[in-house]
């Protein structure tokens, strides 16, 4: 009797323990068929291990357990710094520092993971801006690079634009953060701007020269016709002497008269 109690109780937890095994499994299951995305991130669905055309949104997905698997990608404005080379027309070499905002296009995603993966702004990105910074800065000599460093930029932003909109990747904003040249090459710009500071400086002498040789001819000028005009007027009217003395005298009568020598004084 106590033989067959033994053996009905552990037939009975045989059954408990198959049953929680089920119930463990069930839930596994359960628990491995959903799954959310983040804000910002879009799922791309894998069927073992094949990139399919279901792309999933933010928020609750459903996949086939074990068989089907979902990566997220974010989608969201990312940043990325480049250094690229490339030679002006005029065959300097030029160097510069390239900041880049850019995202994916969210329905696009399964088509980035198929064909390029995870690593896209080292596969794609930046072989793309070597490219596009290559092809415009060969448009331009070095000079016009800093000159018409906005004109460069933007020839740049337009090419790198068409170049990653290919791979399904959205440009938001471009600068260039700086250009830099061989040492000879600033020194040779260098020695131009100084010339053309002395240039300008030299002018700008010669020209205040021009200016007060003018102001000094106009007044003597000006002293000539003064004098001729008084000239003219004494001919005319010797008296005019006389009136120059009268305004001229202070009233009192001078202590000499006469022309020999020695004059008697008045007052004696």
């Amino acid at each position: 009797m106590n033989q067959v109690q033994e053996t009905f109780r552990s037939f009975q937890g045989g059954k408990i323990i198959k049953r929680a095994l089920y119930t463990l499994v069930v839930l596994i299951l359960l628990f491995s068929s959903f799954g959310t995305v983040g804000a910002g991130e879009r799922g791309v669905l894998l069927q073992f291990g094949a990139v399919q055309d279901k792309v999933f949104g933010e928020g609750l997905y459903f996949k086939i357990p074990f068989i089907q698997h979902v990566v997220t990608v974010d989608v969201k404005i990312q940043k990325d710094e480049i250094p690229a080379t490339a030679s002006s027309k005029d065959l300097q070499v030029v160097t510069s520092r390239i900041a880049l905002n850019y995202h994916l296009l969210p329905d696009s995603v399964n088509l980035i993971w198929k064909e390029v993966g995870k690593d896209y702004n080292i596969r794609v990105i930046a072989p793309a801006i070597q490219e596009a910074v290559k092809a415009t800065t060969a448009k331009f000599t070095a000079e016009e690079l800093v000159t018409k460093r906005e004109e460069v930029k933007e020839e740049i932003k337009s090419n790198l634009a068409e170049r990653l909109l290919t791979r399904s990747i959205v440009v938001d904003e471009f600068n260039i953060i700086d250009f830099d040249f061989s040492r000879a090459f600033n020194e040779a710009i260098e020695q131009k701007v100084t010339a053309e500071q002395l240039k300008l400086k030299a002018e700008r002498d010669l020209e205040r020269i021009v200016i007060e040789k003018e102001q000094q001819i106009r007044q003597a000028e000006g002293k000539a016709q003064a004098i001729t005009i008084e000239a003219q007027a004494l001919r005319i009217n010797p008296g005019v002497i006389q009136l120059r003395w009268v305004e001229k005298w202070d009233g009192k009568a001078p202590q000499y008269w006469g022309s020999v020598s020695p004059f008697f004084g008045l007052n004696q």
